[in-house]
Formats: C-alpha cells, structure tokens, sequence
C-alpha cells in the first residue's frame, strides 16, 4: 500500500507574508515539503488534510518556479522599461532557469510588458530629449541591450535629420559664444570632433557649421594669439632667439589655426619689444 504525504500545516514566511511553507506527514512524522507563493496556494487549494500525489508536488513546485519568475520579472520592470536581453540577463543572474525564462519571457510579451520595438523607441525618445547624443552613440547602447537591427532602424528614423540639425546646431552655437583662449579655427575642429564622438554624422555636422557665424571679433582673435604666443615663446626661447624664435613661434600658431596677418602683428608687437 502506497501511502500519500499529507499535509500536517501551513505557515506563513516571516520574511514574505505572501509566501507560505508546506509542512507534510509521513507515518506521523512530520516535516518540511516546500513552499509556495500565496496565488499557487489559492489555486491549487491546498489546505490541512489534503494528500498529495508525488506529480503533483511536482506540479506545484514547477507552477510556483515560474510564478516567482514572472513576478521578480514585474518587479524589475516596474522600475523602467527593460528590453527583451535585457530581462533575460536578470533572470540569469538570479539564476532562474532557462526553461522558466522562456516562459515568463512569452507571458511577458502577451501583456504587452516586453516589447523591444516599443523600448527602443521610448529609449531613442528619452535620450533625444535629455542628453546631446547623436544616433550613432544611441545604436551602440541599442545594440549593447540586445536589440535587432530592424527595430534599432526604426527606433532610430525617430531622429530626423531636421532634429538632429537643431541639436547640433544649438550645441554648438553655445560652444562658439563661449570665451576662449583658442584659434577660431581650433575651437571649430574641437567642435567637430566633439560632435563626431557624441555620435553625429559628418554631414550633418558639417551643414551646421555651414549655416551659422563662424566669424570671430579680430580684437578677441587677437588676444587669443597673444596668450597663445606669450607660452610660445616662453617654451622656446629657452633654446632659441631671434630669427629662429620668431619661426618657432608663427609655425606653432599657423599649426593652431591663426591667421598669417594677426601672427605677423603678434611677431611685429611683441618679439620686436622683447
């Protein structure tokens, strides 16, 4: 005769009031079987007396498993949208197996709480809105969350040319109004690779450096020079003077964007007086 564990108690989790220990009874000894979420409870009607078959300890163990990675899953998406690897690589690390993954992963999916198209592009969104990056930097952190191609392409046609234009443009027009000690030029070329690094492409770039001021007011290009120059020359007249200082010197500031007329001034005014 085969006789059934029943069950002896049930009691609550101190550390999870929403999670219940199973108690069970063999031969009146009385021990630990396992233990369930609150729903799985409710669901399986498990109650004081009732006898259970070794299937269905089984059953309710692997329907709890999978209950408790479908809610560590709404937790962690409760904080933000998540992508699809995202939540995958979560699960992972809480080791949750494989084969609950791919369950929670599709249920997800029905409800509409994993969806990478819609993800990436609230993400695309997001970061149009709050940070200067352009799409090349936002495809790579696409990429890195485990996005397809095509849902990254069409996350990514969110960012027009025309928005793109505006962000550059503004970006930049701050950098220029900005005081610096810097050529004209090399405050350009900084502008550029600056851009370039945020994840701008070169064309769009360029355009904008085409359609806004680009001059500078002599008298400010010119204290540019003269701090530039001043350490110049300091640099190099430790080993250097006279006619060998003075090519020194104009060869550095053509190299640092100035034009021939301020550094003949530069070389005219200040190394003639020293």
């Amino acid at each position: 005769m085969i006789i059934l564990p029943e069950i002896a108690k049930i009691t609550t989790q101190k550390k999870s009031k929403h999670r219940y220990n199973i108690f069970l009874k063999e031969n009146e000894q009385e021990y630990y079987g396992f233990s369930v979420n609150e729903d799985i409870l409710i669901e399986y009607y498990l109650r004081k007396g009732l006898f259970l078959t070794p299937e269905m300890i089984e059953q309710i163990q692997e329907k709890d498993e999978s209950y408790k990675a479908y809610t560590l899953s709404v937790k962690y998406l409760s904080y933000r949208m998540r992508s699809e690897q995202e939540l995958i690589d979560y699960l992972q690390r809480k080791e949750v197996d494989d084969t609950y993954i791919g369950e929670v992963i599709s249920r997800l999916k029905q409800e509409g709480l994993v969806d990478d198209v819609a993800f990436s592009e609230a993400l695309v969104r997001t970061k149009m809105q709050t940070s200067t990056k352009g799409p090349l930097m936002i495809k790579k952190e696409l990429v890195e969350k485990g996005i397809q191609a095509p849902n990254i392409e069409q996350a990514l046609s969110l960012y027009t040319f025309e928005k793109q234009f505006q962000k550059v443009e503004k970006w930049a027009k701050k950098k220029l109004q900005a005081s610096s000690k810097k050529s004209r030029q090399q405050q350009i070329d900084s502008i550029k690779q600056s851009l370039l690094q945020k994840g701008f492409s070169f064309d769009v770039i360029t355009e904008v450096l085409n359609n806004i001021e680009l001059e500078r007011d002599d008298d400010e290009e010119y204290e540019a020079v003269v701090f530039q120059g001043e350490k110049l020359v300091t640099k190099y007249q430790k080993k250097d003077s006279g006619y060998g200082l003075k090519q020194k010197v104009k060869a550095a500031l053509y190299r640092k964007g100035f034009t021939a007329d301020l550094i003949d001034r530069f070389i005219d005014e200040y190394l003639s007086e020293h």
